[in-house]
């Protein structure tokens, strides 16, 4: 196995294990090797230190010449930083769903369906609320053809 320095055409640097120099090209060639940062598949060695290698023979691993890349571990892989920064967008747009929510709507509690209800029949004034009901109540609701969407709720929210 060999370890290569990368680069991607947009700068970003990684690293990532081949089974030898061939493997690394013919991937590369194939577009197999990708910035984990990005997903750009235009990528070049970068300029590294040498490597020397023992005298002694060891026991290697059987890894076929076309298997994918694989970027070498670090303490955060990309995808996992790229997944962690999507959570936090889609937390950040939540958040602001519901801040909005709260901002433009009557929060009735526990009487969210008798609310709902009366304003479906017309029994009052109709506008915007939320608040809380049970999983069957809401099913209901919808049955009765009042439309209802639950809010989500986020991690945070369970401390």
């Amino acid at each position: 196995m060999i370890k290569y320095d990368l680069r991607c055409a947009k700068g970003h640097s990684f690293e990532s294990w081949f089974q030898s120099s061939s493997a690394y090209e013919s991937q590369r060639k194939r577009k197999l090797v990708s910035c984990p940062s990005c997903g750009c598949d235009k990528v070049e060695k970068a300029i590294m230190a040498p490597r020397l290698a023992g005298t002694r023979k060891r026991g290697r691993a059987s890894v076929p010449d076309d298997a994918p890349a694989t970027p070498a571990a670090t303490g955060e892989t990309a995808s996992g930083t790229l997944m962690m920064a999507q959570e936090r967008e889609l937390r950040t747009k939540l958040k602001e769903l519901r801040d909005y929510v709260a901002e433009h709507a009557d929060n009735v509690g526990e009487k969210f369906p008798s609310e709902a209800r009366k304003m479906h029949y017309g029994d009052i004034a109709q506008r915007p609320i939320y608040g809380e009901t049970s999983v069957d109540e809401a099913k209901s609701l919808v049955e009765e053809g009042i439309e209802v969407l639950p809010l989500p709720v986020l991690p945070e929210d369970r401390n």
